[in-house]
């Protein structure tokens, strides 16, 4: 067990209350922690005009590696996203977000085990867009073949080291032949590379009905960046939703874990948000520390909670506060190691 200088963006809206829930539970494993904190978002807009900083910048530089909570992203106006900044200054290319039923939580499917690997640097996300005439918008769609090789040799990397057996990619080439079809020519020349790991690719729609349908026949899934955002979210809800799964943001130097659900200024300052996304990110930055005995500490104590049901959050159907949850995962935190993802 090593010491680690983190950089921790606590976020706004509910992001302080899950983020201390967070810290308190990670302490309790004893890893050895100095959380060098730093501000985005709106939060940043005031004190320095910008959402991300140059201070943010250098200290996730310095120490490779972030915890953030959910930053406000407003809709049709106002700031651009903070999220997306990150990404793209720190080459932050490939999007993980691991989706599996917890135990514990009601859900509409048993048994889902499923892996989004999303392209994070271009797309529509690029946001190079303009108005060509009045009530008249374009914006504009990059597809690189560097970006698109680099996504899928990740995914076939992770499925590889992970022990998984399939990548399936999601694309529209049959109506954007050649952005799409650049994105899948890449996917399916890196495929090559890999051999043992069998590959196949879905129509972005098909896909999506396919999911709904019989989510089992699918193991990771290569999307590009609009169509990852859309699917991640969908395959969350078939285990409980956005409060429930983790996110983490990786490149060649830096890695950012965030949770991947939105501020909810409603619930702000109640101390009633459920922070489960929040300790399933960090549990996934403990892995990739190489933390794998508190990681899996973390997973078991949560899971014993949903089962246990006494002290869980109201979206879950119970009445406990964020702090009542965390205390409760604490708790259950000497109890025997199950598997996680």
């Amino acid at each position: 067990m090593g010491s680690y200088e983190i950089t921790l963006i606590p976020g706004d809206g509910i992001g302080p209350e899950i983020t201390k829930a967070t810290l308190n539970i990670i302490e309790a494993t004893g890893v050895d922690i100095n959380w060098d904190r730093q501000i985005a978002g709106m939060e940043a807009m005031p004190k320095h005009g910008e959402p991300v900083p140059k201070e943010l910048l250098d200290s996730i530089e310095r120490n490779r590696i972030a915890l953030k909570g959910p930053l406000t992203t407003v809709v049709g106006k106002g700031f651009r996203s903070a999220n997306v900044t990150l990404r793209k200054e720190l080459e932050l290319y490939a999007n993980l977000r691991p989706v599996k039923n917890i135990p514990g939580i009601k859900s509409r499917y048993d048994d889902i085990d499923l892996v989004i690997v999303r392209e994070n640097t271009e797309d529509l996300y690029s946001g190079i867009e303009h108005v060509i005439a009045p009530g008249i918008s374009q914006s504009i769609k990059v597809i690189t073949a560097i970006s698109s090789a680099r996504i899928a040799r990740w995914a076939f990397n992770y499925a590889q080291r992970m022990g998984r057996k399939k990548v399936t990619a999601g694309h529209k080439a049959n109506i954007m032949k050649l952005s799409d079809g650049l994105f899948l020519d890449s996917a399916g020349d890196v495929s090559k590379e890999f051999p043992e790991i069998e590959y196949n690719d879905k129509i972005i729609d098909n896909l999506c009905m396919q999911l709904v349908m019989n989510p089992h026949q699918f193991d990771i899934l290569l999307l590009s960046n609009l169509y990852g955002d859309i699917v991640s979210d969908l395959v969350a809800g078939m285990v409980g939703g956005l409060g429930v799964v983790p996110g983490a943001n990786i490149g060649d130097k830096y890695a950012v874990f965030e949770a991947v659900h939105g501020s909810a200024p409603d619930i702000a300052g109640k101390n009633i948000a459920n922070p489960t996304a929040m300790i399933f990110s960090a549990l996934l930055m403990l892995r990739h520390l190489g933390e794998d005995d508190a990681a899996d500490r973390i997973f078991s104590a949560v899971t014993r909670v949903y089962e246990e049901g006494k002290h869980v959050t109201r979206d879950i159907g119970g009445e406990a506060d964020t702090t009542e949850f965390a205390e409760a995962v604490i708790s259950k935190m000497e109890a025997p190691v199950l598997d996680s993802a």
